[in-house]
């Protein structure tokens, strides 16, 4: 096994990859292989935690990050990172190799002085990981909730003080449906339904979620929609995007 930079050489494997982890996973088709293929050209972009995990010469996962922001109410401006999508081939997934390929792009983010990820996700999938929730850290969308499925994550500990603070995300998780449907008409066709038994997990962790909200904090819990950015089972799509550890 090994996990290595992404080369102009593997981009066609990775979107194809990508499309084969998520597609009618969360909804009929999918959007995050479109994703991949326009985050590589926009200027948040971070090509050096850009990663493959390949086992046998063959690439069987995948984990990119951008850039993203918080603020606090003094407009003081901090630069964190989110990542997704975070895919691993099915035929793969359940083996231990996501929880490799995101400790060690964790490792490589610290390494290039990053201390905060923020991302947004199904709190299974990542509290094994070392993310809170976001009103722990008192991290909250612009509008001022607090979503279930916001994450954080403090690579340098204390990383984060007391002050109330403001994601911003990266305007290249905002593409249109529309686009990224269009793309993937110029793909292979594929057949498109959703699983049951993933729509009952989902189903599930929103009725978990909905019954621990905190005393006098809002938790917003919204269906998932598919525009893009990492499993985003709550606001801002499913950037959990992980298929999976």
């Amino acid at each position: 096994m090994e996990i290595r930079r992404e080369e102009p050489k593997d981009r066609a494997a990775v979107e194809a990859l990508t499309r084969k982890a998520f597609y009618n996973v969360y909804t009929p088709g999918c959007t995050e292989h479109y994703l991949v293929h326009i985050m590589r050209e926009h200027e948040d972009f971070i090509p050096e935690l850009d990663f493959v995990l390949e086992l046998d010469g063959q690439i069987i996962g995948n984990i990119m990050y951008t850039k993203a922001w918080l603020r606090d109410g003094e407009g003081n401006k901090k630069e964190i990172l989110t990542f997704g999508p975070v895919s691993i081939d099915p035929a793969y997934q359940r083996m231990g190799y996501g929880k490799k390929l995101i400790e060690y792009s964790f490792e490589q983010a610290a390494a290039l002085g990053y201390d905060v990820i923020v991302i947004f996700g199904n709190p299974g999938n990542y509290v094994s990981r070392g993310f809170k929730s976001c009103l722990r850290y008192h991290v909250s969308l612009e509008d001022g909730k607090y979503p279930a499925g916001m994450l954080v994550k403090e690579l340098r500990p204390h990383a984060l003080d007391r002050r109330r603070w403001f994601y911003h995300g990266s305007a290249v998780m905002s593409f249109s449906p529309e686009e990224a449907e269009r793309y993937d008409g110029t793909l292979e066709k594929w057949k498109r339904n959703i699983c049951p038994a993933r729509k009952n997990s989902i189903l599930s962790v929103i009725h978990l979620l909905k019954n621990r909200r905190p005393e006098g904090k809002t938790i917003s819990i919204s269906p998932p929609q598919r525009a893009a950015a990492p499993e985003s089972l709550f606001p801002h799509r499913f950037p959990d995007r992980l298929r999976s550890a």
